[in-house]
């Protein structure tokens, strides 16, 4: 007896005692799962379709991990322009194992249906209030340097002589070529 099951946006073909890889589930390990959107079972002779889903069809599993895959490298790249990037992704996935498949739960007994509910989680925990940092003592200014010695003025003289001999306009040399 086979049946697909539809989870995680994928159809997966599963027989009782088949382990596999599905999208994360929320249930810790060691818990039953229960999959309503069954989408064809086959027992032997007979083959119920859904349209979509089987009404009455279940299967149930045990959760037996969950953990992440493999990691896919997404690299792009434009040549010529200097342009790459490269990402890493690694899926959340939930590792099950198929228990039980129902192709109808109307004949079936309470005691078989019967899925345990998830653990509830602790209570978080109110967040620790961070004290702010003491204040920190002021820093001594540093004293004020003192202030440099200008240096002397020169006189008026000694200007008239450092500096180079004053060029004639450039029309007056051009005047003088011609």
């Amino acid at each position: 007896m086979y049946a697909v099951i539809l989870t995680g946006g994928k159809q997966y073909r599963v027989k009782e005692g088949d382990v596999l890889s599905v999208e994360k589930l929320e249930a810790e390990a060691g818990h039953r799962v229960q999959f309503d959107k069954v989408l064809l079972v086959e027992d032997g002779e007979n083959i119920l379709i859904g349209t979509p889903f089987l009404p009455s069809a279940m299967v149930r599993a045990e959760v037996v991990e969950n953990y992440k895959g493999d990691k896919v490298l997404i690299f792009k790249k434009k040549r010529t322009k200097q342009f790459r990037r490269t990402r890493g992704h690694r899926q959340l996935l939930t590792r099950i194992k198929v228990e039980r498949v129902f192709p109808d739960t109307t004949t079936a007994s309470p005691e078989e249906l019967r899925v345990e509910p998830p653990a509830p989680r602790p209570a978080a925990a109110a967040p620790k209030k961070v004290q702010a940092p003491a204040p920190r003592a002021a820093k001594p200014k540093p004293a004020p340097k003192p202030a440099k010695p200008k240096a002397p003025e020169k006189t008026a003289a000694k200007k008239k002589e450092t500096r180079p001999p004053a060029k004639a306009p450039a029309k007056a040399k051009r005047a003088g070529k011609e």
